[in-house]
Formats: C-alpha cells, sequence, structure tokens
C-alpha cells in the first residue's frame, strides 16, 4: 500500500463497526496482472514472467472502477507483477481518472520507458512507486533476482522525472539490507523523490523464503525510532507500512518531546493507523478476490460474484478487522490498539489466526498513555 490517504479523509476511526458504514475507502491496491519481468526474493505473489489465466478482462475492469466509485473516491494502486505488463493498462487508468478516483502505479520502474512516462502523465496517474531494495546494483539486483534491476530502476525514474510525472521510493526492510537503509534513503533524496515509504517484510509467497533474514522485534523497534528522527532531518514524505508500532511510537516520541500528535505538526499520520486492512484499505486480485491487503490472503469475496461494494461493507472478515475489541494477546488489551493495531498478516502467518497479537511487539500494554 505505498501512497498516502487523501487529506479529505481526516475523520478519526470510530472503535468498532458492525459493518462498511462508517469506514471510509481510503485505498485500494489493485493487482491488474500476477505477470512480472522480475523474479523477486520476497513477492508475495511469487509473481513469473508468464501469462495467468482468468485475469479480470478490460470491461471487467471498467465495471469494477464504476463499483469502487460508488463506494468513494479512493487512491487505487495499479500494481502487480508488473502492471505495464498488462496491454491495456493505459485505458484502465483513464477510466478510473474519468471517474474521479485517484489513479496511481507501482511498476518496477524497469518497463517506465519516455514514452510510458508519458502516457501515464496524460491519462491521470498522479504519482507512481519504484522500490530501491539496496542503495547500489549489487544488493538491489540480489533482491530482485535480475542483473541491471538497479540500472533500470534509476533509469525508469529518470524518465518520470523528464514527464514531469511524481514518484516515491519503497523499500522492504529484511535483514540483508537494515544496514543500508540510511544509503537508500539518502538516494531517494539526492534523485528528487516525493516520498520515501518503508515496509517491513510480511514473509508471504517467495518471502517464506527469507525467514531467516527477518528482523527481530529489537531490531524493528530500533528502525521505527530511527523512521521517526528523518522527520525534520530529510524532505520527504515517510510512510511506514507493514509496521503499524510506528503510530505508537510516534505517540510515544511526542509526548517525551512535549509535541501534540495533530494534523498540523504530524499531517496524515495524526489522522491514520497502523493496520488498515479492512478498515481504510483492501487489496484486489488478479481474478477478482477481494483481501484485507496483500499480505493477508483470506477470500472476502469475488467482484465477479458480488458486489464490490456488499463485499466492503459486509465481509465477515472486514466486520471482525473493524473490531478492535475481538483482537486477542496483547493486542486486544493495549491502549494503542486504535492507532497501532498490530500486522494482522504477519499474526496470521505466525498463528493461522489473523486476530492474534503481532508477534514482533516489544511494547507491554499499560505503560503509557496513547494521547500525547
Amino acid at each position: 500500500m505505498p501512497f498516502d490517504a487523501s487529506t479529505k479523509d481526516k475523520a478519526a476511526l470510530p472503535e468498532t463497526a458492525p459493518s462498511g458504514h462508517g469506514w471510509t475507502l481510503r485505498l485500494v491496491a489493485w493487482e491488474v496482472t500476477r505477470t512480472c519481468n522480475l523474479s523477486c526474493v520476497h513477492c508475495r505473489a511469487a509473481a513469473m514472467d508468464k501469462p495467468y489465466a482468468d485475469e479480470l478482462s478490460t470491461e471487467e475492469c471498467f465495471r469494477l472502477l464504476d463499483a469502487i466509485a460508488r463506494v468513494g473516491t479512493p487512491i487505487v494502486i495499479l500494481t502487480g507483477g508488473e502492471p505495464l505488463l498488462r496491454p491495456d493498462i493505459f485505458d484502465v487508468a483513464a477510466y478510473g481518472h474519468a471517474k474521479g478516483l485517484r489513479m496511481t502505479m507501482a511498476p518496477n520502474g524497469t518497463l517506465v520507458t519516455p514514452e510510458a512516462a508519458r502516457r501515464m502523465k496524460d491519462v491521470g496517474i498522479q504519482r507512481i512507486s519504484i522500490s530501491l531494495d539496496g542503495a547500489d546494483a549489487e544488493s538491489h539486483d540480489g533482491f530482485r533476482r535480475m542483473p541491471g534491476a538497479f540500472e533500470g530502476a534509476l533509469r525508469g525514474i529518470h524518465n518520470a522525472k523528464e514527464a514531469a510525472l511524481p514518484f516515491q521510493i519503497n523499500t522492504t526492510i529484511t535483514g540483508a539490507n537494515l544496514q543500508e537503509l540510511p544509503k537508500i534513503q539518502e538516494l531517494a533524496v539526492s534523485l528528487g523523490a516525493a516520498a520515501h515509504h518503508i515496509f517491513l517484510l510480511v514473509p508471504v509467497g517467495r518471502g517464506k523464503n527469507l525467514e531467516n533474514q527477518t528482523i527481530n522485534a529489537e531490531q524493528y523497534e530500533k528502525i521505527l525510532h530511527w523512521f521517526y528522527e528523518q522527520r525534520d532531518k530529510v524532505p520527504l514524505q515517510l510512510k511506514a507500512t507493514c509496521a503499524p508500532h510506528y503510530y505508537r511510537i510516534l505517540r510515544q516520541r511526542a509526548r517525551m518531546e512535549g509535541r501534540s500528535v495533530d494534523q498540523k505538526t504530524f499531517g496524515l499520520d495524526a489522522m491514520t493507523r497502523g493496520c488498515l486492512g479492512g478498515t481504510g484499505f483492501c487489496f484486489i486480485s488478479h481474478v477478482g478476490t477481494v483481501q484485507p491487503c496483500g499480505y493477508l490472503e483470506l477470500d472476502c469475496g469475488n467482484v465477479r460474484h458480488r458486489p464490490f461494494q456488499d463485499i466492503w461493507e459486509n465481509s465477515e472478515v472486514f466486520r471482525r478487522l473493524r473490531n478492535f475489541k475481538a483482537l486477542e494477546g496483547k493486542c486486544g488489551r493495549c491502549e494503542f490498539v486504535r492507532v497501532c493495531g498490530g500486522c494482522r498478516a504477519r499474526a496470521f502467518e505466525a498463528t493461522g489466526n489473523y486476530m492474534a497479537e503481532e508477534p514482533l511487539c516489544l511494547y507491554e500494554p499499560g505503560r503509557l498513555s496513547p494521547n500525547a
């Protein structure tokens, strides 16, 4: 979920809700195709460079965008796989833009040619995200399992800049690249990125092979404190994703510093929460299956067989995720549950129960009031 939620969606999240009514759909990540020209070691979809059967047709894509627009005006992230490998991707993006949706795209950069960048700009793509998971070719190419991927990403970034297409840098953090994070952020600044989003690895898909590279709870806490400290040091929008503890840390640090957690001081970080799966965000697969997020593979309904609005408002999984009091373990009794919530996908992978406590959290409930 690589893009920030809209400034229009400023209402605080309610503690519980029996349905989707009152839960603003802020972000939709849509896997428009699973085909990809890379074979990244962390890929949740284990995507390959081959055709995938039964992907949504162009007309089905248009109908889905119609349905999303009936629910709200979320940011729609066209992702994959590699979205630029879908032949009708610019038609799909243009249609969503015409419906008033805020269309973005998450290519890997290697296919962002000058023409592709201009077309993205022309059809209304507001921002793209390109991942840099290493500060140099050796580390990034190793992560992406393709020689030249780093240079390809930099070339794509250059072409986006030439087309005046805003871009952000995403970085998935593992034990292998943890020490490179400061250099990656320096690179993002030097390239002129609008934002830097970090993602804490959730070991699903091919990422299960990286379980020995998953950072531990102490490293997790340390890196999020470091990320907080960058707020006033770099000219970037910073966002931590798949790292809900950050929103607890933000409030702890703000209280220590005598700062109020409001929009004036902390922007959208003051208005959102950690895990948005099923509460402000959903994922739609290449075959139309709706999930809380791409890392939590729970079938909440398929848009081919059930209206998207009905899925969003009434899915039993979504309804459970919206009931923060139903969270188990220390997440359920934590005073920061409304701003953190723990990573539901990480809990599911660790225990088979998506309502279980976050397995990589050091915090013990009751230490500090969540109100800074």
